[in-house]
């Protein structure tokens, strides 16, 4: 699935190329020429990834960094480190700041939409577009389609977002302002009990199939998928 990503770059040749690449793989690009600027995008919304230059005007690349990875909002989005600077205890700065990754200029654009797959693959699977399966109920984002035991499954959009994030995040809980969060976007303001209406729908297009179960309801924190089926009542 396109990911979004905010570029961080003060070379425009280099942005302008960067973005392309990114544009040709089906990314959307945000862009950003300083810390400070990409501060304001990411504050209106989270991106799916970030590109940040080491070397920045004002504020380091490091050091901005240092500060997404410090506030819980900003904690967990994927960062790549762009730099020139290829020394090892360079690198290793780079990853102690919280980078997930470390890219030396120059670098091949094919490379470079390679190191993001990767990451997006293992901070956002929900980003990418691998078919993901739990026992015969499969999910591919790349042709929005469900199927259960090969029998296709109809799910409104939000619905499908809602469970492609959950089958790719199994067993794991995520209270409602999560699944806000992460399926609707920190930027958009709703209810929470929204997310209990979809759930609600996502569970009635499963029942047919018996798959209801595994979307499961964790009383007091939020929901789950699990591969082990509880029964309906259980699982409401």
């Amino acid at each position: 699935m396109p990911a979004t990503i905010l570029l961080v770059e003060d070379e425009p040749a280099i942005q302008e190329l960067i973005s392309a690449n990114l544009m040709r793989a089906g990314h959307h690009v945000l862009r950003a020429g300083d810390a400070e600027t990409a501060q304001r995008i990411v504050r209106e919304a989270l991106p799916d990834l970030i590109l940040l230059d080491w070397m920045l005007p004002g504020m380091s690349g490091v050091e901005f960094a240092r500060r997404l990875r410090s506030e819980e909002r900003t904690r967990a989005i994927p960062l790549i480190m762009l730099t020139a600077r290829g020394e090892e205890q360079d690198k290793v700065m780079g990853l102690e700041s919280g980078a997930d990754d470390y890219v030396t200029k120059p670098f091949s654009p094919r490379e470079l939409v390679a190191r993001i797959k990767a990451v997006l693959r293992r901070r956002a699977p929900e980003t990418t577009e691998d078919t993901v399966s739990a026992g015969d109920l499969s999910l591919d984002p790349a042709t929005h389609r469900l199927t259960a035991g090969g029998k296709p499954v109809t799910l409104g959009p939000t619905e499908f977002r809602l469970l492609h994030f959950l089958m790719t995040h199994p067993e794991r809980v995520h209270s409602r302002a999560q699944l806000l969060d992460q399926v609707w976007g920190d930027h958009v303001f709703v209810e929470e009990r929204t997310v209990d209406v979809h759930i609600r729908r996502l569970r009635c297009a499963l029942e047919p199939s018996l798959h209801d179960g595994l979307v499961q309801t964790v009383r007091g924190s939020g929901y789950r998928f699990s591969t082990q089926q509880e029964s309906p009542a259980v699982a409401r």
